[in-house]
């Protein structure tokens, strides 16, 4: 199936990280390979884990527009991560398979897109992958189109507030948090007096599994990725 996405897309790169359009039939059997053993990959994502490769494979082709991962969806487009410091692997003749992130959300009205649904492979996780991975998603999306960029004008993020990586990532790479009050900075950082999220108990019904997410929200627009932003994803995407 050739994705519906509101912007024509190529692949990007630099020496560390590659992101291409993911295929179906080179990149979802191993992806799933990699991550059945992993539960926790999809603790904080609406979606998942998936009990079988062709679970996996139908949330890429079913048809929907609002799906977040469907290739039929014009908001949502999902890529492959390649970590090219790898050697040759039947997935790229470039690297190995990393993980996958997507542009979710993506209104071609605001000129506007979020980054999400970002699994990075255990093997690859506390490594490069995370910061390149984003960075190059950043400058894709806000790159101008007379550099080859989609010109958009606005990038989002959303974190659980359970999940404080995410949150610290996209610190890291530049975006600034949305709405912030004293009351979620207690929660930042996942816990207080021992509980995850947002530390109250969770509504009558709710699956077990389910942290009650209370999400923080990020943002990063054009005018500060123009005022040294890009500079800050490019540090931190030579960290490691």
């Amino acid at each position: 199936m050739t994705s519906r996405f509101h912007f024509p897309i190529h692949a990007i790169s630099n020496d560390r990280v590659k992101l291409i359009p993911l295929n179906i039939d080179r990149h979802v059997r191993p992806f799933f390979r990699d991550s059945i053993s992993h539960p926790e990959l999809y603790a904080h994502m609406p979606l998942g884990p998936f009990e079988s490769v062709t679970d996996l494979m139908d949330q890429f082709l079913v048809e929907s527009n609002s799906h977040i991962l469907s290739f039929s969806n014009p908001e949502s487009f999902a890529f492959a991560i390649i970590d090219k410091t790898r050697s040759a692997s039947p997935e790229d003749s470039e690297g190995e398979l990393a993980g996958t992130v997507s542009f979710i959300r993506t209104s071609p009205i605001h000129l506007s897109t979020e980054i999400g649904f970002i699994v990075i492979l255990p093997p690859y996780q506390r490594t490069h992958v995370a910061t390149n991975a984003v960075g190059l998603a950043l400058q894709y999306a806000l790159g101008s189109t007379e550099d080859d960029g989609l010109g958009l004008r606005r990038v989002h993020w959303q974190a659980s507030t359970a999940n404080p990586a995410s949150a610290k990532l996209a610190i890291k790479m530049g975006f600034e948090r949305v709405g912030l009050t004293p009351w979620h900075m207690r929660f930042v950082n996942g816990k207080e007096n021992g509980k995850i999220g947002n530390g109250r108990e969770p509504p009558p019904g709710t699956d077990p599994r389910d942290l009650w997410r209370d999400t923080l929200s990020f943002t990063l627009a054009w005018d500060k990725w123009e005022a040294g932003g890009k500079e800050l994803a490019a540090r931190a995407m030579m960290k490691y």
